[in-house]
């Protein structure tokens, strides 16, 4: 845990550090765009603060391949560094549209080449989860396409909901310290002598790098993350969802504890709920409308509770709650009978339900004249 801490913490200071130079870079060149419909702030401020998230990335991964434990990661093992390239272009992709808005199709060719290189040099998904067996893939054009596909779809999902400042950065951290705790849980609760994991390794690093550019983003967002934070966050979660879900078939989890091979299938999307269901969401409405699934619109869910009446933290701090519910709920069904689990998430989620509808119901309950 003490190297995984120390990595998070390094991670942290970099991505601070990069982040206020991303900062002053972005200022002195005014490296700004013009202020859309749908945007939430109302000051021209850089988006440039993907390159701090990237830096402290990048310097924590460099000194783990160096670090006692943590670099056993890395012995015959070329997946890091292909999650490294991947993340290395698919930065450089955000940070040319975040300055030059590129069409959505270039952006999305850029989000392919990076999933692909992640996919042929990095990590594979070698394993379907699926209820009662797990379905093996022995086709490696077929892992390359379902890895690729899943990384895309990631990286969109955490993108469409990077629109309040903090918000993204918020939900990282909380989903990735859910996914970081499991991931470790299992290592050091298996007979192997062998301990150490990527996929808790990245957790800890994109935790840490997001809480080094949080202060920096916290409201009033003094930097935004952009498209190239917010789909390196993707990249990242993905990557380590990919990694966790190929240990099914080596039966970790299930010797960890007795910890059941569910727990890898449902983490992901546990900690990923909310993007995804903004992703869907955005998606259907979107196409019913006619226009293409990338383009921009003032209807995600951050929108509909600024549009409630919340103000812009309290929006933001009732998404970090949502997320708390079901990526921690996520977590507890790996040490807590299921039954117990459920009747716990399914309680919290309708008193959070109440909650963030209580503007709505009590605006529609008010007499006219009141108005």
């Amino acid at each position: 845990m003490i190297m995984y801490l120390l990595m998070a913490l390094t991670a942290a200071v970099v991505a601070y550090a990069g982040t206020w130079g991303a900062r002053v870079v972005g200022n002195k060149l005014r490296l700004y765009q013009p202020i859309r419909s749908r945007d939430m702030h109302s000051a021209l401020i850089s988006k440039l603060g993907g390159l701090g998230i990237f830096v402290g990335f990048f310097a924590a991964l460099v000194v783990a391949s160096n670090s006692f434990f943590v670099k056993d990661i890395f012995r015959h093992n070329d997946a890091p560094w292909g999650i490294l390239a991947g993340a290395v272009v698919i930065v450089a992709v955000g940070v040319a549209d975040d300055i030059l808005d590129i069409r959505w199709w270039i952006k999305l060719l850029g989000q392919g080449a990076a999933a692909f290189i992640v996919a042929i040099w990095g990590v594979r998904m070698s394993v379907v989860p699926f209820i009662p067996e797990p379905i093996f893939l022995d086709s490696e054009l077929v892992q390359i396409v379902l890895t690729a596909g899943l990384i895309v779809t990631t990286m969109n999902a955490v993108n469409f909901i990077d629109g309040l400042d903090g918000l993204a950065a918020g939900v990282a951290i909380i989903g990735g310290g859910a996914f970081f705790l499991t991931a470790y849980w299992v290592h050091r609760n298996n007979p192997s002598t062998d301990n150490s994991d990527l996929a808790t390794l990245l957790m800890a690093i994109l935790v840490g790098s997001c809480i080094g550019f949080l202060p920096h983003n916290w409201f009033p967002a003094k930097i935004f993350m952009g498209d190239s934070g917010a789909m390196l966050i993707g990249l990242l979660m993905a990557s380590a969802g990919v990694v966790a879900t190929g240990q099914i078939g080596s039966g970790l989890y299930d010797r960890a504890n007795g910890i059941p091979t569910i727990v890898p299938i449902l983490l992901p999307f546990a900690v990923l709920s909310l993007p995804l269901l903004d992703l869907g969401m955005a998606v259907v409405r979107r196409t019913a409308r006619g226009q293409s699934p990338w383009s921009a619109d003032r209807g995600h869910l951050h929108h509909k509770l600024v549009d409630l009446g919340y103000s812009h933290r309290t929006a933001v701090v009732m998404l970090y709650v949502w997320t708390c519910i079901l990526a921690f709920g996520g977590v507890a069904f790996a040490v807590f009978p299921w039954q117990m689990v459920l009747i716990v998430v399914i309680a919290a989620a309708l008193v959070m339900a109440a909650v963030t509808a209580w503007p709505y119901f009590t605006r529609n309950s008010s007499r006219p004249g009141e108005q």
